[in-house]
């Protein structure tokens, strides 16, 4: 990366997107120079992991030399940081949320504003290797595209023009294919444990799960008893969940979801009585 594109850079949160993104950044050769949090703790620990930064205090930056801010806090958040956040004319302004549109930053005086989306889960306790990560930018006019996307581009090699309301679309995809899978997921594990059973058990039937659905159609090689129409099972299934009043109702509410995509809306069994409807 040429000097003339590396990048001072100050960030706003400690969370995990902030955890990973911040040192990936420094990794590629920008400096971040400031880490804000509203949490001491936070904004220190993810200060002393990068060489060049010190936890700041508050949201004027009017005085600080950097040409990048960027804005990784809850969604809920962003709007009050977007209120108080004091830059110096000109300075590139972008969030890093799924779901929250770009003109959300338009009252920060004198901005650039952007988006810095990385579409990726983030834990702290677990290593994210940026390289393979889909970065999603936009920007309100094209200078500002072109210099998010070239800090994309330097720590990933999947970075995406993509608008607001097409991000709002892949966030809520995201949404499904991540953490609702991820519930389902913590949900068998618990039905394992409560049986005495290791959860490797599942491991190979998960692997093979998404590889096939990666290569096809998800719809098109879904198997299970409810699109075999299998109603003893579902049945038997609900019985054992009855304890789970939550489980029951995603078990019932899946089910009926897999039956009808399967059916187009035709002969869905009614998983509350056993007939059809």
């Amino acid at each position: 990366m040429n000097s003339s594109e590396k990048k001072r850079i100050a960030v706003i949160g400690a969370g995990n997107v902030a955890w990973h993104l911040a040192p990936a950044l420094a990794a590629a050769g920008h400096t971040v120079t400031a880490i804000y949090s509203r949490s001491p703790a936070s904004r220190e620990a993810l200060a002393r992991l990068l060489p060049a930064a010190q936890p700041i205090y508050s949201l004027d930056l009017l005085e600080m030399a950097v040409e990048v801010v960027l804005i990784a806090v809850p969604d809920a958040a962003l709007a009050g940081v977007a209120a108080a956040l004091k830059v110096a004319p000109g300075t590139v302004v972008a969030h890093t949320s799924g779901s929250q549109p770009l003109a959300l930053l338009q009252p920060i005086q004198g901005a650039h504003i952007g988006v810095l989306y990385p579409l990726q889960t983030f834990s702290k306790s677990k290593p994210v290797d940026f390289a393979g990560v889909p970065l999603l930018v936009e920007a309100q006019d094209a200078e500002t595209l072109r210099q998010l996307e070239m800090l994309a581009q330097s720590i990933s090699s999947k970075a995406y023009r993509v608008p607001s309301e097409a991000r709002r679309q892949l966030h809520l995809a995201a949404v499904f294919a991540c953490n609702f899978t991820n519930h389902l997921l913590g949900i068998s594990e618990q039905l394992l444990q409560e049986a005495n059973l290791p959860k490797e058990l599942l491991q190979p039937l998960i692997a093979e799960t998404i590889e096939k659905a990666s290569r096809q159609d998800p719809f098109s090689v879904q198997t299970g008893p409810a699109v075999r129409g299998d109603d003893n099972v579902l049945q038997a299934h609900l019985q054992m969940l009855q304890p789970y009043p939550r489980y029951q109702a995603i078990y019932r509410q899946l089910s009926q979801s897999i039956q009808a995509q399967a059916s187009g809306e035709a002969n869905q069994f009614n998983l509350k009585d056993g007939s059809p409807v």
